[in-house]
């Protein structure tokens, strides 16, 4: 394998693809496990039960892997799953699931995760996501496709984002965020929808007129959350073209909690 640095030190157990290349002084353990074209610079710590996807690219002094920052964790064999073509820059630092959340973090396919930000233990990260600098997990946070987060966004435990979603900087997200939501502060409040996000991943008039009514539905009739559910359900008959992204928003808010609520 003379894509590994002299210098770096990777356990005999790992399983390396031949075309992965690792930089100086990084380390990898027993336990890891990366597929064909990634590429891993110096510095980095990869470690712990973790799978990582083929063609990413890894920046250095990246954390992949470690044991979480759950004071329950016991040391159990917890995962971290990383998908294929990720960046993941300088400074991040992902962390396995615990038993309690379903035993596996997990990162899809074609994010871009600026430097420091942090995927804390069972977060679910969908595909083609943004993270700016500094965008914080906590534990449990599901994230969904097409999400792009502000740089310093927090996001507390257990918080879902639903797709085509969008921070603001600084953002602090208490409750969940539907998706197609745009949204900013401390905490975060709704204000508007991503429909120029929308507009330039494809999505016709029709479509973005759903959502704009989705949006009405939501924050701008008074409607309580059951009655909005029921108007927004009735989009998919008089817009059939938006059904997916009208059942995408139904299917979200009918696992909103009480206790959590959504952003307003």
């Amino acid at each position: 394998m003379t894509n590994i640095h002299p210098t770096a030190i990777v356990d005999a157990g790992a399983q390396l693809d031949a075309s992965v290349t690792v930089g100086p002084y990084t380390l990898i353990g027993p336990h890891v496990k990366i597929a064909g074209g990634t590429t891993v610079a110096g510095h980095v710590v990869i470690e712990g039960h973790t799978s990582i996807g083929r063609d990413n690219r890894i920046f250095q002094f990246a954390c992949i892997g470690a044991a979480n920052q759950d004071k329950k964790y016991k040391g159990e064999p917890c995962e971290l799953v990383i998908g294929d073509r990720n960046t993941i820059r300088e400074f991040t630092a992902f962390h396995v699931g615990t038993v309690q959340g379903g035993g596996i973090t997990r990162l899809g396919n074609d994010n871009w995760m600026m430097a420091y930000t942090h995927l804390a233990h069972d977060c679910l990260v969908g595909d083609n996501a943004i993270f700016a600098n500094n965008a914080q997990l906590a534990g449990h946070v599901e994230v969904g496709d097409f999400v792009i987060l502000g740089g310093y966004t927090a996001v507390h435990q257990f918080v879902r984002i639903g797709a085509h979603g969008m921070t603001g900087l600084g953002s602090v997200l208490l409750a969940d965020q539907p998706p197609f939501v745009m949204s900013e502060g401390q905490p975060a409040r709704a204000r508007s929808m991503n429909y120029e996000g929308l507009r330039r991943r494809g999505f016709s008039p029709t479509r973005v007129a759903a959502v704009k009514a989705m949006h009405r539905a939501l924050y701008r009739d008074g409607a309580t959350l059951e009655q909005s559910v029921q108007r927004i359900s009735a989009l998919a008959e008089s817009s059939p073209e938006a059904a997916a992204d009208v059942a995408l928003m139904t299917d979200f808010l009918a696992r909103v909690t009480p206790q959590r609520g959504i952003v307003r």
